[in-house]
């Protein structure tokens, strides 16, 4: 059973951005596993993760705020489709992966996903896609734009949002990994940034800036002078990138009014039901009350282009603060795993005086590469939440279900790694 759930976890991983519903098939796979381990291996136990207790809360005030949603039917039926995925996946990943072997196999298996879905964006680019009937870009302020690369997600917006991620954790994993493994993460977070602009996702692309440079001034030159070189390089090769970018400061287009509005619409809708919301994912049937830009518009309005706002809406206030406890709660989670502890320092001391064979030495030598990694992976999942923090301001990418499978997915991994740094087996 250990086996079957390993498999499912990284076929999850690999599946996510690429076939949802494969995704949730090997999910199912890999839970109805962990249930049957449960009851036939006696040393295999459920173990506490830092933040059970909001993930579990956020989970109870869901279901409660179906009370108070007009449609109750629809609201418990998009609540138990989708929650139970995204609590699954916490759960899976979280009790699966115990040893640093298990960490590098998931992060393989997301890299391989990621290079697919990065280069069938270089496809579209390059063959073209139309975009003439798709609503992602105010034609009238860019009349040039004609095309949005979208790879194997819905909309542009979203790919942007995954490809932060991607750069993140290649960042976070470049300085830790082999000379060979380095490369291929610097291949990876090049091609994901050049994809990153055939989205021209302004804000994804602002986001994954700020992150970057800020991590390039506090702890990475290189990597600030790296992003220096892509994203002038992008800029002259790509002018209508940069009227695309520099439009966020110099002019307000209909994507940005439309954002405000429904910003100050779901702000009145939390002051009407600050307790339980207005129901889990009945957003679209609530908005037409509170429209005070669309006027009536025959146009569905399915959340509000902020993910704090949106939660706050559908579960209310204390539902959005058990959610924003577990998710900041894993990104600092993440930026505290231990670097380098005394109990580390212990056994490396006793290992060196142990030290006889060259057997001893490259067991050694794999111990140390092994936590190298998972320090590397902790800082870009560190950095990845960051980017999701950031882009919610201005969007509610959560509402894409892949997404929201890969955030439960990386705050479970989060936890796991600070598990590798304190108790985590070696193997």
């Amino acid at each position: 059973m250990a086996r079957v759930m390993t498999y499912a976890v990284i076929a999850e991983a690999f599946l996510i951005p690429l076939a949802p519903l494969a995704a949730m098939a090997v999910l199912l796979v890999g839970g109805a596993a962990l249930l049957l381990r449960l009851r036939i291996d006696p040393s295999f136990h459920l173990r506490r993760l830092p933040y059970d207790a909001p993930a579990l809360l956020f989970v109870v005030i869901g279901l409660l705020s179906v009370a108070a949603a007009p449609d109750k039917s629809f609201s418990f039926y998009n609540f138990y489709h989708l929650v139970p995925i995204y609590a699954l996946t916490y759960l899976l990943v979280g009790q699966t992966l115990r040893t640093a072997r298990e960490l590098q196999r998931i992060v393989l298996a997301m890299a391989a996903s990621a290079v697919i879905v990065i280069l069938y964006g270089f496809y579209q680019f390059i063959f073209g896609i139309d975009i003439s009937a798709m609503k992602w870009v105010d034609g009238e302020a860019f009349p040039e734009l004609s095309k949005r690369v979208f790879s194997t997600w819905e909309n542009p917006n979203i790919l942007a949002g995954y490809l932060d991620i991607v750069a993140c954790l290649a960042v976070g994993l470049m300085a830790a990994l082999p000379r060979g493994w380095r490369i291929l993460a610097i291949l990876i977070l090049v091609g994901a940034l050049a994809c990153l602009g055939m989205t021209y996702a302004r804000g994804a692309c602002l986001v994954i800036a700020v992150v970057l440079a800020g991590y390039g001034v506090l702890r990475d030159w290189r990597v600030l002078a790296g992003i220096v070189v892509i994203g002038a390089g992008a800029l002259l090769f790509d002018p209508v990138l940069a009227d695309r970018l520099l439009s966020v400061f110099t002019r307000v287009d209909t994507s940005s009014e439309m954002r405000l509005a429904f910003w100050e619409s779901t702000i009145a809708m939390i002051l009407d039901h600050p307790f339980l919301g207005i129901g889990w994912g009945v957003y679209f049937m609530v908005y037409p009350e509170y429209d005070f830009y669309l006027q009536g518009a025959p146009v569905q309005i399915v959340h509000a282009h902020n993910m704090y706002l949106n939660y706050a809406a559908e579960i209310g206030v204390p539902g959005a603060l058990s959610f924003l406890w577990f998710f900041f709660g894993s990104l600092t989670l993440a930026f505290r795993t231990p670097r380098k502890t005394p109990l580390w320092e212990a056994e490396l001391a006793a290992h060196e005086s142990a030290w006889k064979t060259l057997a001893d030495v490259r067991a050694g030598l794999e111990r140390w590469r092994r936590r190298r990694f998972t320090e590397g992976l902790s800082l870009g999942l560190g950095l990845a939440l960051i980017s999701v923090a950031l882009n919610g301001i201005t969007d509610h990418l959560l509402f894409n279900i892949p997404s929201s499978m890969l955030l439960w997915m990386l705050a479970a991994m989060t936890a796991a790694v600070h598990t590798a740094a304190g108790e985590m087996k070696e193997s």
